[in-house]
């Protein structure tokens, strides 16, 4: 029976208790939840301990999370349960891990004086016990064969107004959900070299949904890494809402849930709109935003690290409804640790885009512990990015004059360069794009031509940071009285 008013939960362990919660309780919305979970650390000295943790769940969350176990339980042990009948009735809640999962040796019967009944008894239980070890182990080392399964991804916002305060943690991260069965797949809008990207819908409303080919579990790991990082929401990030796993044994989806935007890439976006100068600001105002967000480390207990993109290009920024614009795809991010003063760089075989590639990438000099540098190479990018915008916008021209959309370089390689290519161009010849002689007619075209050059520069440390552009842009529209956001 639910009640018509929220409920005090005991409230246990950091991750569980909201600010502000007082005497170890906290307080449910109408018809919220307390739960209560169990699960498997290591502490410091490499011993494995059960912790459980108890606190508050919002309405309706015991419908999507799994309030018995783990969906991987070899993989990630934990027992979640739930309830709302009466205040704090989760104290009486003790989950346990499944049998199974223990480390303890089954004991062994004392030495028999006799056939005692207690003695067989026992022993039956220890046979069976062994029996069912065994053909635990055998299904596990059957799906390992068929393919593996990575770890379910800890829980995530139900959607992006859920999270929109920007915090980025959701609900507690031992809190696990299986998304998948209430995907509704709608149809195909897209395929890459990762997988492809369905619009689908859930809970009533339309989604973005990313399978990853099985060959690119590194990519789909990774991104659901980086999107769950504390403080990673931003207006300019693409929404993150899920990332789920399905399958069997023999055949696994590995499933990433975002919010639709459907106007597109801004690559496809530019190839039918043309901008006018507001509009072209607003967006380009939007992309260094986001980028800005991510190489930002925020310090503190709930900080955020910093994040290089590694892969900026217009394919991989997407557009809103609003005309702003919303970065994706983190299959290749890199975080720096503060607290180790080492860059976290994902086990993955993907590379960048080639034609977007820096010129330290394309020359192999870059240095991989030092963070400014992946920096500096996703300054380069956007330089690239904010090119192709440039070319799309009407500064009183009509809007056949404006120059067709172009890929960067377009002219001076071909469609699909090699990386010898890029190299001799980038590297070699030290070409960039050419600035049509309109720009400089224009104030916002030219504002963004002289940006973009400073992003380009063949030196990395003397581009321009993403901060910089962002606080330049914001004082071209103080002075132009030009609308940004």
């Amino acid at each position: 029976m639910r009640l018509s008013r929220g409920i005090v939960c005991e409230c246990s362990g950091a991750s569980a208790c909201p600010d502000g919660s007082n005497n170890g309780t906290c307080t449910t919305q109408v018809n919220g939840y307390c739960f209560a979970t169990v699960e498997e650390v290591e502490t410091e000295a490499g011993l494995v301990e059960l912790e459980r943790t108890a606190g508050c769940l919002p309405p309706d969350e015991s419908g999507f999370m799994q309030c018995k176990s783990s969906q991987v339980p070899h993989r990630h042990p934990k027992v979640i349960e739930c309830c709302n009948e009466s205040d704090l009735c989760n104290r009486r809640l003790q989950p346990r891990l499944p049998t199974y999962l223990s480390d303890a040796e089954p004991a062994g019967p004392e030495p028999a004086r006799g056939p005692q009944p207690s003695l067989l008894v026992a022993a039956a239980l220890c046979v069976a016990l062994v029996a069912f070890l065994a053909a635990a182990l055998l299904l596990c080392r059957r799906r390992r064969r068929a393919g593996k399964r990575p770890p379910s991804p800890p829980a995530a916002p139900r959607s992006a107004a859920e999270a929109s305060s920007g915090s980025g943690s959701g609900l507690p991260l031992l809190v696990q959900r299986t998304v998948a069965k209430q995907i509704q797949m709608v149809e195909s809008i897209g395929k890459g070299r990762y997988g492809e990207v369905w619009l689908a819908r859930w809970r009533g409303e339309r989604v973005a949904v990313k399978v990853f080919f099985t060959t690119e579990e590194a990519s789909w790991f990774r991104e659901t890494e980086i999107y769950q990082t504390v403080l990673m929401r931003h207006e300019n990030v693409l929404g993150f809402i899920a990332a789920d796993i399905k399958g069997t044994g023999s055949w696994t989806q590995m499933l990433l849930i975002t919010d639709y935007h459907e106007r597109g890439s801004l690559h496809d976006y530019l190839q039918a709109a043309v901008l006018d100068p507001p509009a072209l600001l607003a967006m380009a105002y939007s992309v260094v935003s986001g980028l800005a967000h991510l190489h930002m480390d925020i310090f503190g207990t709930k900080g955020k690290p910093a994040i290089a993109h590694r892969d900026i290009k217009s394919k991989n920024i997407l557009v809103k409804r609003n005309g702003q614009c919303a970065i994706a795809d983190f299959g290749l991010a890199v975080r720096f640790v503060a607290e180790r003063d080492e860059v976290d760089i994902a086990p993955n075989t993907r590379v960048g885009t080639r034609r977007y590639m820096a010129p330290e990438v394309l020359a192999e000099t870059l240095q991989v512990t030092d963070f400014e540098a992946f920096k500096m190479a996703d300054m380069y990018s956007l330089g690239l990015v904010l090119w192709e915008m440039c070319r799309r916008c009407a500064a009183g021209e009509r809007a056949q004059q404006v120059e067709p959309y172009a890929l960067p370089y377009h002219d001076a390689v071909p469609p699909d360069p090699s990386f010898d290519d890029m190299h001799a161009v980038v590297v070699a010849r030290r070409m960039r794009p050419p600035v049509p002689s309109r720009w400089a007619r224009a104030p916002a075209l030219g504002a963004l031509a002289a940006l973009m050059a400073e992003c380009w520069h063949h030196n990395p440390p003397v581009r321009l940071t993403a901060l910089r552009v962002k606080k330049t842009l914001a004082k071209f529209h103080t002075d132009c009285d030009v609308k940004l956001v």
